[in-house]
């Protein structure tokens, strides 16, 4: 099984597929990798021999941010977004959506389930 950044690829999959388990890489950037390796685009990840697993590590090590440093980068962004009290960051503190959607019909991904409201009962 190949351990590359702390995240175990799985076994059965093509490389390109298999790479984007990594936090920070996508399918441009997995493309990316194998194509700079020379690793052919049907090869599965339990093909894969020692040494091109060594050279994919140091190639992602050395030319990419990914997993724990760029979830730190990411958190400290939005962190200080919250921090100097700006629009975006005032939106990332409620949990609404930041980028400009609408949140009146929509956003129940970024906003939750629906909360009831119960009316009020009279008292006679």
């Amino acid at each position: 099984m190949a351990r590359i950044a702390g995240v175990d690829l799985p076994k059965n999959k093509r490389v390109v597929i298999a790479l984007r388990y990594i936090y920070g890489i996508g399918p441009t950037r997995a493309r990316e990798i194998t194509n700079a390796l020379n690793l052919s685009p049907s090869l599965r990840t339990h093909q894969l021999t020692d040494e091109q697993i060594a050279k994919i590590r140091n190639y992602i090590e050395n030319h990419y941010k990914v997993e724990g440093d760029l979830r730190r980068e990411v958190g400290m962004a939005i962190k200080r977004l919250i921090d100097i009290n700006s629009y975006r960051g005032i939106r990332h503190k409620k949990s609404l959506p930041v980028r400009g959607q609408r949140t009146r019909s929509n956003a129940r991904t970024r906003k939750g389930p629906r909360k009831t409201v119960a009316n009020k009962k009279k008292a006679v």
